[in-house]
C-alpha cells in the first residue's frame, strides 16, 4: 500500500481510482465492510483503492478542545490500513485552506482532477467544504456532472447496534471492554515505542516500560489487565496504568505496562497493548507507600484474570 502525505504529493499516476473519504478511526467492521465493497468495486472497474482522510481529525483544528478523543494515530491507521484491501492511502493536512475550500472545488480540484476518482463510498452524515456546506446530495448531484457514482454506505450492525466509532468511544469512556471488543471485533489496543521513564517504578519493586504513544486524549483511562506485544513476538501478561499519575503530581497521560515476570532489556522496541478487562479508575493517593499497596493488589488480582482464563481454555 502506498501513503500519500498531503495533496501535494499526487501526481498524475495517481489519477484514476475508486475511493472513500472519511476519518477512518479505529477501522471498525463498518469500515472494513467499506473497503470490501470499494475493492470488490475497484477490481470490476480494474482501478486501485484509494481511502482519503484527514490530519488532525477536522474537531481538532476548529474545536480541539472538545474534539473526541482518537482511537488511533496516522501510523496504526496506515498498518491496519495496510492489511486490506487498499491500494494508496492519501493522508491530506487538514489546514485553514483545506477548511475554507468550497464543496464544489473540493470535489473538482481533488476527486476529479487530481485522483480522477470514478466511483466514491461516503456515510449519509458525510459532510465537507467551507462551513461544511457539502453534504451527501450535493456530492451524489456533482458527481452526475463529472461522471463519478456516488454511493451511500450502509450501516454495519452488531445485534440491533449500529457501530460507530462514537459509540466505540463511549465504551471504553465506561470501561466496558467486551461491549468495545464486541463492535470493535477485537480488543482494543494502542502503540508505541518504550522509552525510559522516570525509574519509580524499578524503585518501588515494579519495573514499568513506559510506551510513549502519539494521541493527546485518549480514549480510556485507568489501570487495566493488558497484553503486550513487543515488535511482534508473543502476547505477555501484564497490568497497565494509562493516566495523568496525580499521585506524584503528573499532568500528561502516559501509558506504563508491568509486564508478569519478564525483566528483559526492551528500550527503544515498539510495544502494542491490547486492554482486556479495567480494574479501577486512576485515583490520588495520601502516600506513595499506600499507591504501592493498591499497586500490587493490581497484580494480584492481574494474574487471577489470566489464571482463570488458562483455566477456562483448559477446560
Amino acid at each position: 500500500m502506498e501513503f500519500i502525505r498531503g495533496a501535494h504529493n499526487i501526481t498524475s499516476r495517481h489519477h484514476g481510482c475508486v475511493a472513500s473519504v472519511g476519518n477512518y478511526d479505529g477501522l471498525h467492521p463498518g469500515h472494513r465492510q467499506v473497503i470490501q465493497s470499494l475493492a470488490r468495486k475497484g477490481r470490476e472497474l480494474d482501478l486501485p483503492v484509494t481511502i482519503v482522510s484527514f490530519e488532525p481529525h477536522p474537531l481538532e483544528f476548529f474545536v480541539p478542545h472538545a474534539a473526541p478523543p482518537r482511537l488511533m494515530t496516522v501510523r496504526e491507521k496506515l498498518e491496519g490500513l495496510s492489511k486490506l484491501d487498499v491500494d494508496r492511502f492519501l493522508c491530506l493536512t487538514f489546514d485553514h485552506r483545506l477548511a475554507n475550500t468550497e464543496p464544489e472545488a473540493f470535489v473538482e480540484e481533488l476527486l476529479i482532477e487530481k485522483l480522477g476518482v470514478r466511483h466514491i463510498f461516503v456515510g449519509d452524515d458525510f459532510r465537507f467544504g467551507r462551513n461544511r456546506r457539502g453534504d451527501f446530495e450535493m456530492l451524489r448531484k456533482l458527481g452526475r456532472v463529472f461522471n463519478m457514482e456516488v454511493v451511500r454506505t450502509d450501516s454495519f450492525m452488531v445485534g440491533d447496534e449500529r457501530v460507530s466509532s462514537t459509540r466505540i468511544r463511549e465504551c471504553l469512556a465506561t470501561g466496558n471492554l467486551i461491549h468495545a471488543k464486541r463492535l470493535l471485533g477485537e480488543h482494543y489496543s494502542l502503540s508505541g515505542r518504550i522509552v525510559r521513564g522516570d525509574g519509580n517504578g524499578k524503585k518501588w519493586g515494579f519495573a514499568t516500560a513506559n510506551v510513549q504513544f502519539k494521541i493527546q486524549k485518549p480514549a480510556l483511562q485507568g489501570i487495566f489487565v493488558v497484553e503486550a506485544d513487543v515488535n511482534g513476538g508473543m502476547w505477555l501478561p501484564g497490568v497497565a496504568s494509562l493516566g495523568t499519575r496525580p499521585t506524584v503530581d503528573g499532568s500528561m497521560y502516559v501509558l506504563e505496562v508491568h509486564l508478569l515476570d519478564f525483566d528483559d532489556d526492551i528500550y527503544g522496541r515498539r510495544m502494542r497493548v491490547r486492554f482486556l478487562q479495567k480494574l479501577r479508575d486512576e485515583v490520588r493517593f495520601n502516600s506513595v507507600e499506600t499507591m504501592c499497596e493498591q499497586i500490587q493488589q493490581d497484580i494480584l488480582r492481574t494474574r487471577e484474570y489470566f489464571r482463570n482464563e488458562q483455566s477456562q481454555r483448559v477446560s
